[in-house]
């Protein structure tokens, strides 16, 4: 089924001394506060966090970011699959923080019309289906978000380790696929070890279903727990090949833009 065509993002235009920074790479060798910190200098309060609230890293930068300035914004996505320990962390959010969370939703019509066509779980039979089913539960979701809220930059947890797709990541670059965003990948260089040092250093809340060996959470048939000495993404979309592991918003699709 072909999903409704994306509207095109307005092109965004930054300070030529930001584009100088991102072009001759003196950010690469900042630690995660100076990043941070230099990214809402330029950016607040046209700046916004990603948060999936079923990864620690998400919730890493949620804390430090309260710490530098707790008026930062912050949105996730609500495929409609998510697991119950997901929405309870998000209110344990709003409760510790004090954020008013931005819950982004799929267009009802065109989950209707996919589910229709092709069944509740689509994703499990090709690659095909389940990039088709993430780019309605969540790329153009995100797409039509950047459209309206109002943003110049976006803060993501992606990190290189994660997965052979993000080994290039930057830890800040324009974001050509969101209408020239600036994004900001504070974590690119953390290991796992030292995401999960911080979670335990600062107490900071993270989904409960990282205890029962999920590394990472996404829509709940297609998250499930690894064994030990599996890979952390070993449990995302785990009847995949890793070069395939992305929904989108991260990794765009060669043919077209469509994002997947």
């Amino acid at each position: 089924m072909a999903s409704p065509a994306a509207a095109p993002i307005a092109t965004k235009t930054h300070p030529e001394a930001v584009l100088a920074a991102i072009r001759d790479g003196s950010l690469a060798s900042w630690d995660v506060e100076k990043i941070l910190s230099w990214s809402l200098e330029n950016f607040h309060p046209r700046i916004v966090l990603s948060a999936s609230f079923g990864n620690p890293e998400g919730m890493v930068l949620l804390d430090l970011l309260q710490r530098i300035e707790p008026g930062v914004r912050v949105f996730t996505l609500d495929t409609g699959r998510l697991p119950q320990a997901t929405h309870d962390l998000i209110d344990r959010v709003r409760d510790r923080y004090g954020v008013a969370v931005e819950v982004v939703f799929p267009e009802p019509a065109d989950v209707v019309r996919m589910v229709r066509q092709h069944g509740q779980n689509l994703f499990y039979e090709s690659v095909e289906k389940r990039q088709l089913c993430c780019r309605i539960r969540k790329v153009e979701p995100m797409r039509r978000y950047f459209e309206t809220a109002g943003i110049d930059a976006w803060i993501a947890g992606l990190r290189r380790e994660q997965n052979v797709t993000r080994s290039d990541a930057a830890k800040v670059e324009i974001d050509e696929a969101h209408g020239g965003l600036v994004k900001i990948n504070p974590l690119v260089d953390w290991t796992h070890e030292q995401v999960w040092d911080y979670v335990r250093a600062h107490n900071v809340p993270v989904n409960r279903l990282h205890k029962a060996g999920y590394p990472s959470v996404g829509c709940d048939p297609c998250s499930r727990a690894i064994q030990p000495g599996e890979d952390v993404r070993a449990g995302r979309w785990w009847w995949e090949n890793p070069e395939t592991k992305e929904c989108g918003i991260h990794v765009e699709e060669e043919s077209h833009g469509s994002g997947i």
